[in-house]
Parts: C-alpha cells; structure tokens; sequence
C-alpha cells in the first residue's frame, strides 16, 4: 500500500495561539502534572523546524528545554528564568506506510492523535502509557512504557529513527544502536529537541479489547497470578489498595487482556470494528478543596473498587480508552488533589527483591498515605537508553497528595529502600529526590553526562530537573 501524508490537526486539549510562534509570552507559570513545584519561564512555541532551530538559538543564558502535553509529573519540562518550547504547533503526521505499519510523524504528535489515524488502517501505536494525551517528542524523551513492558518494552524500542536539533544548530538523523540515540531515549529533552521520529506499529484487528478481571486477597496472592500467568497476555496490571492491612495488606484487582480479534465481536461490531470514539466526562472544577482525599474518603473508595471488581471474568469486551486511559475521561484529573498539587511516587525493584516489595507495600500502608492511583506492574528486559526507568522487576507507582506532613521524610525513607534493594525511581514521575541518591540508582548517569558536555558544552539543553539533579 502507497505512502499517505495525513494533514495535521491540533492535539486535543491543544490551542493554536494568535501570536507569532516565536513572539514569547511574558513570563508565565509552568508546571507538572503534580503541580507541586510551579516556575516562570518565557514559552514560545514555534511552528516549522526552522522556527525550532531559531528558538533554540534565543535561548539565552538560562537555556531551554522542549515541552510536550504537560503530562510529566515533575519539573522534567520546566525551565525556570529560562524558555520552555511549546512543541505541540509541530503535529504533522507525514506519512503513514500501512502495508509497512510504519508512520513518521513530528515530535508533537499526540499519542490521541495517532490512533484516531491508525486504527481505522489497522494499527495501533506500540506502547501507551496511561495517558494518550503524550507527544511522540514527550514519549521518547521519557522513553516511556505501558502494561506491555513485560512482551514489548519502551517506547523507544519501537523507534526507528529520528531527528534531533541539537545545541550547535544541527540537525541529526539519530538511528537505534548508536550512543547518541540510547543518551536521547529516556534522556529527559537534554541531548535536544525532538523535531520526528519513525514509529514501528503494532497491527490489530479491532479498536476493542478482551480483557480478564481478577481479585487477588494480598500482595503474595497477587504476585504469584502475576508470575505465573503474565506471559499469557500482552497486557498486564494491577491496582492495588495501600490502604488494606493485615491479611488483607497488598490487596488488588488484576486485569489483563489483549486486542480482541474480529471473530469475537458480536456481529453489530463487526459492521464497524476498529471505529475509536472515546467519551469524555465534564471537567474537573478549577478549584477543589483542601482534604478532599484523605484517609477516610480515599478507603471507602478503596473498599467499594474491590468489593464490586469480580472475583474472575474472563473476555469482557472492553473499549481501548477504557482499558488504557480511564482518567482520560476527566479533563484537568489532577485538579482532585486541590491546589497543593500531588507527588506521583514510582519505583522498580529488581525481581528477587519480593521481600523488599513487601516491607515498601506496608511502610505505604501503616503511613496511611491516602492513595486510590496505585499500580503494580512486572517489568521486561532493560531498555537500552542509559537514562530509561524500567529494568526487570517489580514497579508500583502511586499518587499522593502533596499535603501529607512530612511527606518528603517518608519519601526519602522509601528511596533508601529502593536503593537498598537495587531499584530506581521514575525520572519522568519525580519532583523531589535527592541527587546522590539519583546517581546511585543510574549506573550510565556520568556517561550520560560526559556526552551531554561533549554535544552541548554551554548547556543550551536545560531543565529544572536536570539542574536539582545535575543532570
């Protein structure tokens, strides 16, 4: 099947502003995800390659960092006194090859966008985090992963090429394998900006999923049905409640499934099977009080979603925004948490470290730290890029509100543990660790660093992030 060129289109939730693409905004707030620790910066958002590469050499002395979506949960994509680029005006998808099942797209391409693209030819982007609202730059920056880590590992594991202007103005075509890709892949935007890429897709049949929903009564139940049967299914996850305790500590709903084939949709579906509508639900409220969930709220909630999950369903057709993105659902989600904003707390510990799970899982519970977001999930192989989160293992992400007293101790308390135990926290997740504790957990990080000051030796590329951390 001949190449296609796609026109381009905003991503949800996007806006085309009136001024030049390179006629700055007066400094305003920018944020994560989490909200929790808001700096000013000068945004411009530039609209053709040539307007990127312009604003990179406006940078200043304070330098610049690309933004995407907004969906990372920290300072990755902040860049205070400095310029943040806007990349989301760069959304053209160029082509799609659907007999290859291969699309090259510009960075700021929404993972939203591709599938309202690709599914109706038959594909489905590789790997999804639980949020489709990512760009294509964001998704590689973080090299993110999804509930298929497990079969298909990161996002960047599925990129065959890209492009990135880096801080002497030039652009490079970057393949896989080199040390330039593996620094870029999970590199947080500090080798460059991500201009396009080149995304190998995943081919399916339909836009609906079979999925298997299971109860499991504590942690080590929830384990072993993970080990031993995760490798029947492409995806994997569980939410688990940190609230329960006792025998029920580690409690979880399990639930995994597959792309359902055609020939399991009842007829009326088969007239329209790979059609992707997702529903929305009305905005969160701009201003939701203080406490809203606390401890008390937040169980009952806990006790409800595993009261009513099923002991064990197998095959419920469900729609892809419903098994992948629920909270998609419900624009400015993050709101919930009031205006102290929220701390998204992930780790991995390496497999064989069960016991080490365990005593995480009930310093989470006897703290009463109130979360209803809470996920396990089994990790694959590495991926190669020497800044990528997962490696094989055990990996639970959890939000919690910012407002906990003495959060930071606690969190601090938890990094000792993952580090103990040969884990690492979640870059694309994090607000607050501390840099020694970082370096540690990142074997690659001076590498990392040494190709940074060889490619970009007057830090063009800089973020918050990179600079609480040094990066």
């Amino acid at each position: 099947m001949p190449e296609t060129s796609v026109p381009a289109t905003p991503a949800p939730g996007t806006s085309v502003p009136e001024h030049d693409a390179l006629a700055a905004d007066p400094f305003r707030s920018v944020t994560g995800w989490g909200r929790t620790a808001p700096t000013t910066a000068m945004v411009v958002r530039p609209r053709s390659y040539e307007e990127a590469a312009a604003a990179v050499r406006g940078c200043g002395a304070r330098g610049g960092i690309a933004r995407g979506l907004g969906r990372a949960y920290g300072d990755a994509a902040q860049n205070a006194g400095g310029s943040v680029l806007d990349m989301t005006a760069l959304d053209r998808i160029r082509t799609v090859d659907a007999g290859a099942g291969t699309v090259v797209c510009d960075a700021g391409v929404s993972l939203h966008r591709l599938m309202e693209v690709l599914l109706p030819l038959g594909w489905f982007v590789p790997v999804t985090p639980g949020t489709r609202y990512v760009t294509v730059g964001g998704a590689i920056g973080a090299d993110i992963h999804g509930r298929n880590h497990h079969v298909s590992g990161g996002f960047t594991r599925h990129v065959r090429a890209l492009d990135l202007l880096c801080a002497d103005g030039e652009v490079r075509t970057v393949l896989p394998g080199t040390e330039l890709f593996d620094a870029t892949a999970g590199g947080m935007g500090l080798t460059g900006v991500i201009l396009s890429a080149t995304l190998q897709l995943l081919p399916v049949e339909t836009s609906l999923m079979s999925v298997d929903t299971e109860r499991a009564t504590d942690l080590d139940d929830l384990m072993t049905r993970l080990t031993e049967t995760d490798h029947l299914y492409r995806y994997s996850v569980a939410w688990i409640d940190l609230l329960a305790r006792g025998a029920a500590l580690g409690r979880a709903v399990l639930t995994r499934g597959d792309h359902a084939p055609l020939d399991v949709l009842p007829p009326r579906a088969r007239r329209h099977p790979l059609v992707f509508r997702p529903g929305q639900l009305p905005s969160a409220p701009a201003f939701v009080p203080e406490g809203l969930l606390g401890r008390r709220s937040v169980g009952l909630f806990n006790e409800l979603w595993y009261r009513l999950a099923p002991r064990s369903r197998v095959g419920e057709l469900q729609k892809l925004p419903a098994f992948f993105h629920p909270l998609d659902g419900v624009p400015h989600w993050n709101r919930i948490y009031g205006r102290s904003g929220f701390v998204q707390y992930q780790f991995v510990v390496p497999f064989g470290q069960e016991e080490a799970l365990r005593r995480i899982v009930g310093r989470i519970s006897r703290r009463g730290c109130p979360s209803f977001l809470a996920v396990l999930k089994r990790f694959g192989d590495s991926d190669p890029g020497w800044l990528s989160f997962p490696v094989p293992g055990w990996s639970l992400a959890l939000d919690i509100p910012a407002r906990l007293p003495r959060l930071g101790a606690f969190l601090d308390e938890l990094d000792g543990e993952v580090l103990a135990a040969g884990g690492r926290l979640n870059l694309a997740k994090d607000s607050r660790v501390r840099p020694k504790t970082l370096a540690a957990m990142y074997p690659r990080l001076d590498q990392f660093r040494a190709l940074r000051a060889e490619l970009d030796p007057r830090g063009v590329f800089t973020s918050d992030l990179s600079r609480r951390l040094g990066l």
